[in-house]
């Protein structure tokens, strides 16, 4: 924390943490617009818009991350923060109790595992590879799960956002294919597969199918942050 501090005090931190803000700020102004359309979720305007600044401005992305390492620092407390909406849903989860806790676990094994297999399937480099298994929940807790398990924590992040886009787009016509019309498992499926952008969109399908997407958001990414580490631990003697 003290080295983040250190680096936001500078000149270039001030600097590059305002705009970092600033640009997150004109993503929310637009999300609020145009809302009903997963892309405009305002980390996909921030990230293109820091990328570009930071390439026509040839700024090193060491250096903005050291600039900017106070918000990296700031995931910490966010994660910690999961507790919250887990404790708001807390009377949901004991009265499905243990047939929603296993939808969400099952959820959040088979999706990783399928893109996982893609990736070994086509020999992707075994960073890669590990870096996926984090696709499915949300950004801070996929960084620090990817990188105790030898994966790329900024890589992971990407995979969040572009999977969260995707599965929101795309739940509508899955649902409709399928004839997934209760909304409970709407709400479940959302925020398993496609975390806070799953569960952003799930705001506007009704309360029910927004304390559901809740719940999967933050026990599939509190389990798979907790397992993925101890899995890797048990077998990274034999790999």
């Amino acid at each position: 924390m003290i080295e983040a501090i250190r680096h936001a005090a500078t000149l270039s931190g001030v600097a590059w943490l305002a705009i970092t803000l600033l640009f997150y700020w004109i993503g929310l102004t637009i999300n609020r617009k145009y809302y009903r359309y997963p892309i405009s979720h305002p980390l996909i305007f921030t990230a293109l818009s820091v990328g570009v600044l930071v390439y026509l401005s040839n700024t090193a992305m060491t250096h903005y991350q050291q600039s900017a390492g106070l918000l990296h620092w700031l995931l910490g407390p966010v994660t910690v923060a999961l507790a919250l909406p887990i404790y708001r849903q807390w009377q949901r989860l004991r009265h499905y109790g243990l047939p929603l806790l296993l939808s969400i676990v099952a959820g959040g094994i088979v999706a990783p595992i399928l893109a996982w297999a893609a990736l070994w399937a086509f020999n992707s480099p075994v960073s890669l590879q590990l870096t996926m298994l984090a696709k499915s929940i949300t950004t801070p807790l996929a960084m620090e799960a990817s990188a105790q398990i030898g994966g790329i924590p900024a890589l992971a992040a990407v995979f969040v956002i572009t999977t969260g886009v995707v599965g929101a787009i795309a739940a509508t016509s899955v649902f409709r294919i399928f004839k997934v019309t209760d909304t409970q498992s709407q709400g479940v499926a959302l925020g398993t597969v496609a975390h806070a952008v799953g569960t952003a969109k799930s705001l506007h399908m009704g309360d029910e199918v927004a304390a559901m997407a809740t719940l999967g958001l933050c026990v599939n990414g509190i389990f798979t942050a907790i397992i993925l580490p101890l899995i890797f631990s048990f077998l990274s003697p034999s790999l």
